[in-house]
């Protein structure tokens, strides 16, 4: 039968593991996956638009397994107290269609995006980063702030938001880090207060819309870049002057061009995509480069977190069964099963 996890069984692995264990597990699946790169299909996310957010389908296979993810974002969702994003997706194996595993990934998304975040800035970031500044301080800014301290030594996260109260709540959830002087998580006044002196500056906001949150002349020698807000077309948060100067590197180029940063950009503006980072090097060159990861999100870390989170409920003895596909003692006799009929059905194993 089809494996089912839903919020509790996420919520019972980060309480038995950690965060920090979890993040750094699933980035070296997206790492191993992202090194498989010329083994997968890939193609840009399907996504339907309104006036108010996106609904978008993320597929990606090799030649063992299938995964999709459906996700939204809709910026204004926390007025109604709903996410700005949900998302659920699945694992199929290709052989013979079969749903292996349907998981929530609302917190996973959150969980791989900071993942993937740090197997590029391992790349990018000046060796010896240790202060952050993390613009937008919303859903995800948790998670990037713990991978970047677990992954990279960041010590100090330098906090800005046009809404305190959820920089509060950083702090607020961040605590036990604060308390084990693991991190310093200083509320800033603005974003240039925030990037000044920054080694790295994560922006992660919510609005779609054409922003320019990083201005050009706040972007000093050295500093990478982690852009994760602008990811659907019309949403940017950087000076495109900033691209100019900087080595840019992205998932998967032909979706990152219509989503990213890149959409301010001519079309054979030069990039370098994560896998070939990964197999090759050559992004930072020196201390005085700008790095910037122009990260939107990309199916490949949805089937490694798929492919993860599989490994871990059998690890854990995690998930519920469901019969999301009948089970047939003559494949050919749906309708008998649609009927209940009991001679229909397949023994149980």
């Amino acid at each position: 039968m089809t494996k089912y996890l839903g919020v509790a069984e996420l919520q019972r692995m980060l309480a038995e593991i950690g965060a920090e264990t979890m993040l750094a597990q699933m980035a070296g699946f997206i790492r191993e996956d992202f090194l498989r790169w010329n083994h997968y299909e890939k193609c840009a996310r399907s996504a339907h638009h309104s006036r108010v957010g996106v609904i978008e389908l993320m597929p990606v296979s090799d030649e063992k397994l299938f995964a999709f993810k459906y996700v939204n974002g809709h910026p204004r969702n926390p007025l109604r107290r709903l996410p700005t994003v949900m998302a659920f997706g699945m694992l199929a194996e290709v052989a013979t269609g079969y749903p292996l595993l349907l998981s929530e990934l609302t917190i996973t998304t959150a969980l791989r995006t900071a993942a993937t975040s740090v197997v590029a800035a391992r790349c990018l970031a000046r060796p010896g980063s240790r202060r952050m500044a993390l613009i937008g301080n919303g859903a995800q800014s948790e998670f990037q702030a713990i991978a970047f301290m677990a992954a990279l030594g960041i010590d100090e996260i330098r906090a800005f938001d046009v809404d305190r109260k959820a920089t509060e709540r950083l702090q607020a959830n961040l605590a036990p880090y604060i308390q084990a002087r693991r991190l310093q998580v200083r509320a800033m006044a603005s974003v240039r207060e925030a990037v000044a002196g920054a080694d790295i500056v994560t922006t992660i906001t919510a609005d779609k819309a054409r922003a320019q949150v990083l201005d050009d002349d706040m972007v000093q020698p050295g500093m990478h870049l982690n852009a994760v807000g602008g990811d659907c077309p019309g949403k940017t948060e950087l000076d495109a002057r900033i691209l100019e100067r900087a080595t840019v590197v992205v998932e998967y180029a032909p979706q990152t061009r219509i989503e990213g940063e890149l959409q301010q950009m001519p079309a054979d503006f030069p990039v370098q995509e994560l896998w070939q980072l990964l197999q090759h090097g050559g992004g930072r060159t020196g201390d005085g480069d700008i790095t910037l990861f122009d990260s939107v999100g990309f199916a490949l870390e949805d089937l490694s977190a798929l492919r993860y989170l599989q490994q871990l409920a059998d690890t854990l003895e995690l998930g519920q069964q469901l019969d999301l596909v009948p089970r047939l003692r003559d494949p050919k006799d749906l309708y008998g099963c649609a009927l209940g009929r009991p001679a229909a059905f397949a023994l149980a194993d």
